[in-house]
């Protein structure tokens, strides 16, 4: 019995609100009426505007001191000598174990950056420097084949004499992969020398 009375409820229910959808017809020129404006409606002030609600009287803020954005690991050297020393001692190539592609995403990015300086070969002797310009130092000689990784990582970020930072232009794994790349070559040309 009970079945049958909400089955005649439902029906009912159902048939106030067909009833009510036919004659109750929306207006699609007024706006829809909005519960609780204040959650969709706040005073947001331009990123550009003052803004009282700080000290220094700007809406954009710096980032608190610390701050690492996602994705960015910060290194703690300077542009000096000093530096790329110390780096020498402390950087380890984080692709260490990884050389699937490595070598050939390094030999791409090399060809790309270094090569117009370097050479082909990594001999110093580019397109730029046959151009006049002071030709950089052999990658294949004996003082580059004694650097350590970090430091040449070191060297390709902040740059060195007359070679400008190429941190903007060559991703970080990039830079290790055009090391690992560079390191080929001269055991390429010391086996070469040997026989």
């Amino acid at each position: 019995m009970s079945y049958k009375l909400t089955n005649s409820v439902l029906v009912i229910l159902l048939g106030v609100l067909v009833v009510v959808v036919f004659f109750v017809r929306r207006d699609f020129k007024a706006r829809n009426a909005e519960l609780l404006p204040g959650m969709v409606e706040y005073v947001a002030y331009n990123s550009q505007s003052a803004n009282p609600n700080f000290a220094d009287g700007k809406t954009l803020q710096m980032p608190v001191e610390g701050t690492v954005a996602r994705g960015f690991v910060p290194l703690r050297y300077k542009a000096t000598p000093e530096d790329a020393k110390r780096a020498g001692e402390e950087m380890r190539s984080p692709l260490a174990g990884d050389k699937s592609g490595n070598l050939d995403r390094g030999a791409a990015v090399f060809a790309t950056f270094c090569q117009p300086c370097h050479g082909s070969g990594g001999g110093g002797d580019g397109v730029i420097a046959q151009r006049g310009f002071p030709p950089p130092p052999s990658l294949l000689a004996d003082n580059a084949r004694k650097m350590k990784d970090g430091q040449a990582f070191h060297i390709i970020t902040f740059g060195q004499r007359n070679m400008p930072s190429l941190a903007s232009q060559v991703l970080r794994e990039d830079r290790w992969r055009v090391i690992d790349y560079v390191r080929s070559l001269q055991s390429k040309t010391m086996h070469a020398s040997k026989q």
